[in-house]
């Protein structure tokens, strides 16, 4: 009898063992699916990067704000950009804007050049890097270095929007 008790626990406890398991693969399948949809939406919004560069007010505006950060970031003396091929001449008329932008925010003095033999990669959509004068400090200011930091922000946000809020979240900050 005690043999056949120890065997009907162990049958007991290998059908326990295997139904968490089942349920923990369960689970796993499902963060898959909605990390997925996470990951496509964010694609699609990579996508959606290339309507901005197609309207040059728009994105002359959007360059200037980001070469003006760049250089409230790295703070020197002299700064060198570079950028996509096609958009060189784009830089070329916003840079005279982006430092005086940069002396009324710092009220330090700059001097911009273009790189002109090291462009961005075409497969990039747009924006800039600035470096310091010794090219060790590097500014990454493209628009998908910016989606992507913004991404990582609003993770959760996005989380909650698609799959409604977490109930098992007890710290928003």
């Amino acid at each position: 009898m005690e043999f056949y008790e120890r065997k009907e626990k162990q049958v007991e406890l290998q059908k326990k063992i295997q139904s968490s398991n089942m349920l923990n693969q369960a689970r796993l399948k499902a963060l898959k699916v909605r990390d997925d949809h996470v990951c496509s939406v964010l694609d699609e919004a990579k996508g959606r990067l290339s309507t901005i560069v197609q309207d040059k007010n728009k994105y002359a505006g959007i360059l200037q704000s980001l070469l003006t950060q760049g250089l409230c970031q790295l703070l020197e003396n002299k700064a060198t950009v570079r950028c996509r091929q096609e958009d060189h001449s784009l830089v070329e008329s916003i840079i005279p804007g982006a430092v005086a932008d940069y002396k009324a925010k710092v009220g330090k003095e700059c001097t911009v050049k273009m790189d002109t033999d090291n462009w961005l990669h075409k497969d990039l959509t747009g924006g800039i890097e600035v470096l310091n004068s010794n090219n060790k400090i590097k500014v990454d200011n493209t628009l998908e270095a910016r989606l992507n930091m913004i991404s990582q922000q609003i993770l959760p946000d996005i989380r909650g929007n698609l799959f409604g809020a977490n109930p098992n979240r007890k710290f928003m900050d």
